[in-house]
């Protein structure tokens, strides 16, 4: 089998991009190795010093250079709520509401089985220690409205519920099939406020 050149390794790297396709990725590496390689030598250097100090927080499970991030390491948080979103895109969303002052958790994706992605793939084991640490009272279920969100919330409702934990589902001020990231601010505050208990 033949190696691939530089070349053809640098534009089949960019296709690890989400919506990066063999034209985009192409077009993305002529770019730069035509007219910015201080650039490319910049983005270089970025991402591998990236990969060896972030890592995701021990209290939330977001990315962080520390051991704690800094939501985490916050004494002005309520520790008796948790909010439970996908990433940390969706994270930095509600936070941008000024509508939440609890504590967080990210799951880092959402249950698909077609995607091959099962609870043991979001290492809900250490989610489920974070919400039964005797102090959080209350966990929001804040996953997108998205047919894999939904089964998220729904899955680990039927975790929480018998171990009595309150558990509260986040509005639908949010558009079915609508992600968190791309909602604005009083959006995704209307659905903090409006959020309900899980009753089923």
């Amino acid at each position: 089998m033949k190696t691939p050149t530089g070349l053809e390794a640098l534009i089949e790297a960019f296709r690890c991009l989400p919506g990066v396709g063999p034209k985009s990725s192409q077009r993305m590496a002529f770019y730069l190795l035509q007219r910015d390689r201080k650039g490319a030598q910049r983005l270089a250097e970025t991402l591998a010093h990236a990969l060896d100090t972030i890592r995701n927080c021990s209290g939330c499970n977001t990315f962080t250079e520390r051991e704690v991030c800094d939501l985490c390491a916050s004494s002005n948080r309520d520790s008796s709520v948790l909010c439970v979103v996908e990433t940390p895109a969706d994270q930095l969303m509600i936070e941008q509401t000024h509508a939440y002052q609890g504590r967080y958790y990210i799951l880092m994706g959402r249950l698909s089985p077609l995607d091959g992605v099962g609870p043991e793939q979001l290492a809900l084991d250490r989610f489920i220690r974070r919400a039964l640490d005797g102090v959080v009272q209350e966990v929001i279920l804040a996953t997108n409205f998205t047919i894999e969100g939904e089964a998220t919330a729904h899955y680990l409702s039927q975790l929480l519920r018998p171990r009595g934990i309150q558990v509260s589902r986040i509005a639908r001020g949010l558009p079915v099939g609508g992600e968190l990231e791309y909602t604005d601010a009083g959006t995704v505050a209307q659905a903090l406020i409006e959020r309900r208990v899980v009753t089923e």
